[in-house]
């Protein structure tokens, strides 16, 4: 890198300006030669780069991420790496399968960790090529777009080349370098690299939607560049007071902070601000970033830094995953389908996520491989890094749920994973825990075995304050249905079933967490975190084929009851029941139930009522009340 020396810096400028030909001639044989990263690539450059090839040997080109608009790849493999080779840091790509046929290129390494490689010259550059800004009238030049390890690397560099553009856009933050910090300029304008929308995908759409449901107002949120992040992005529209401090900044993100949902209030670091290493996507997200005070860039040692992201409030990293095991270790290798996938920080969100105050670390990944013939939940991961160990993942997500591991037995994790794979895969699975004795061998899927779990259903009210969520129960509440039963006084646990009864066996309460959620439904009112919630209500309907009604019971938690607890439930179970089809719902109780009673003709259709031994009420959705 030039060593800066008193003179007039635009004096400077002239001296160091330069044609293509001249600056690629200044790169020598055998030398390392990093290229700007993603969106802010010198095009001309290597275009100038890939056209002197032949005359080299033995280069080692060093990136981030490339869209291979030029491709050296293509170079390298034709020559068989003896004209470059290329030392990739990040193999995910818009061309990821591309790449992924060169995995010999790959470099697995935390990426925030490559600025201190480079500036302590433990990955040494000779040459950097990069593209910055025209410089202000201060002598200084912004990288743009990219700075996440760019900064890293020209600082670092003997012999920094700089395509200026004057498409490129000023970003605010630690995004700057100085005309006496190069040492050649070659001036080109040319249109920066886009990236096209992602298409939406149903599994992709319906992992955004349940990783919405786990986002709190003023939450600061980290998201990767795969078409699950975005499309989570477009399902948080109803939150408030978001913050961004994340990797990658990108259209959706910038659509949020239109729209008001990214305020960046409430971050608790970096008020006010986005904050980004990069930003990739459309035309209109690099004039939203241009000079705007609202957003600043900083390299990747700084983004990804555990203290910095655990400084924030309520950080949510939400980042997809390859493949999952049933004990919780995360892969997060690249693949195609993913588009833009790999090690990068991944690790230190997760965990700095989990530092943080009210904070939590999201993974998420489709629950089948692309041509749908294997699970992406496997037994135990073989052959392939694990990401993130199990001992630091809370929350999986796939198309079918959500599940917090988080202080979870090997038996409460592997029957958590089991309930949000691909039901096609749910029973070998289940073998399979079973074999490596993860679960009991007692243990059954039951009906929810093949059951999509309906999260439409799901509706969060507020009672006094408190948020109150109602939602179908799922495997995993076998337990805390049994801590609800034993904690029902004597009185209600002889309403709900008609004698007392002091012991609620695990086998008697899995009907409950195992439905169809068709022919038989359980809808919870819980408080508290997801995975760590507490039941205070239990509504329950049971298809009685026959007459195609559903028969419904209640128990409500002593200290919840006479707040509208059972008219959400039992509002909840008919509107499920008239969706699936069934005729309407009846229930049997004593005549001393007056609450029973009371809730049951809450409902807004007529009521018919025989007295046999009990109580007999009944409602047929075809006629409503008047």
């Amino acid at each position: 890198m030039a060593k800066p020396k008193a003179s007039y810096w635009a004096d400077e400028y002239v001296e160091k300006q330069t044609t293509l030909t001249k600056a690629i001639d200044r790169i020598k044989n055998g030398q390392r030669v990093f290229i700007g990263s993603y969106c802010g690539e010198p095009q001309y450059l290597v275009q100038g780069l890939a056209e002197a090839s032949k005359r080299f040997s033995d280069l080692e080109i060093i990136r981030l991420m490339s869209q291979e608009t030029t491709s050296l790849s293509a170079i390298a493999n034709r020559t068989k790496d003896q004209s470059l080779y290329i030392r990739s840091i990040y193999l995910g790509s818009a061309k990821s399968d591309e790449l992924a046929g060169n995995l010999r290129f790959y470099m697995p390494v935390n990426v925030a960790e490559v600025p201190g490689l480079f500036k302590s010259r433990r990955i040494p550059i000779d040459v950097a090529l990069v593209q910055v800004t025209p410089p202000d009238d201060f002598g200084w030049m912004s990288f743009g777009v990219s700075v996440d390890v760019t900064l890293a690397a020209a600082r670092s560099a003997d012999l920094v080349i700089a395509q200026v553009n004057d498409r490129m856009p000023r970003v605010l933050g630690q995004s700057i370098i100085h005309v006496n910090s190069v040492d050649l300029v070659v001036e080109h304008d040319e249109d920066l690299l886009t990236i096209a929308p992602f298409r939406e995908s149903e599994a992709a759409t319906l992992i955004g939607r349940h990783i919405a449901g786990l986002i709190e107002d003023g939450s600061t949120i980290q998201l990767g560049l795969d078409a699950a992040s975005q499309a989570t992005t477009r399902a948080l529209h109803d939150k408030n007071d978001l913050g961004i401090h994340s990797y990658f900044l990108t259209d959706n993100i910038m659509h949020l902070y239109a729209t008001g949902v990214v305020n960046n209030r409430k971050k608790g670091h970096n008020d006010g601000k986005i904050v980004a290493g990069c930003a990739i996507g459309s035309s209109a997200l690099y004039e939203f970033v241009d000079m705007n005070p609202g957003v600043d860039f900083f390299p990747f040692d700084i983004v990804a830094d555990i203290d910095v992201i655990s400084r924030h409030n309520k950080m949510v990293s939400i980042n997809v995953a390859r493949t999952v095991d049933l004990a919780g270790q995360i892969s997060c290798d690249a693949v195609a389908s993913t588009l833009y996938a790999g090690v990068s920080g991944i690790p230190n969100f997760v965990r700095g996520a989990n530092r943080s105050k009210g904070g939590k670390s999201i993974i998420m990944l489709n629950s089948v491989s692309d041509d749908g013939k294997k699970s992406r939940i496997v037994g135990l991961l073989h052959n392939t890094i694990v990401t993130v160990p199990r001992e630091d993942v809370q929350y999986v997500v796939t198309e079918y749920g959500a599940v917090n591991l988080s202080g979870k037995s090997m038996q409460e994790r592997a029957l958590a994973l089991i309930s949000i794979a691909h039901p096609d895969f749910r029973d070998d699975l289940l073998q399979e825990a079973q074999e490596m004795g993860m679960v009991g061998a007692e243990r059954s899927l039951g009906e929810s075995e093949h059951g999509i779990y309906p999260v439409k259903l799901e509706e969060t009210v507020d009672r006094a304050g408190e948020k109150i969520t109602l939602r179908p129960a799922k495997p995993t509440d076998a337990r805390p249905l049994q801590e609800h039963y034993y904690h029902l006084g004597k009185q209600d646990v002889i309403s709900r079933f008609f004698h007392e009864k002091t012991r609620f066996a695990r086998t008697d309460v899995e009907s409950l967490s195992q439905t169809d959620y068709i022919r038989n439904l359980t809808i919870l009112a819980v408080v508290g975190e997801v995975g760590f919630e507490t039941i205070i209500g239990v509504g329950e309907y049971y298809l009685q084929p026959a007459q195609n009604m559903a028969e419904v019971a209640f128990s409500v938690s002593k200290d919840y009851q006479e707040k509208g607890i059972g008219r959400l439930l039992i509002r909840k179970l008919a509107e499920a029941a008239q969706e699936n089809g069934i005729s309407g719902l009846f229930a049997v109780t004593s005549s001393s139930n007056k609450r029973m009673i009371r809730l049951f003709k809450s409902l807004p259709y007529k009521v018919k009522s025989t007295m046999e031994e009990d109580v007999v009420l009944s409602c047929r959705f075809d006629d409503p009340a008047e």
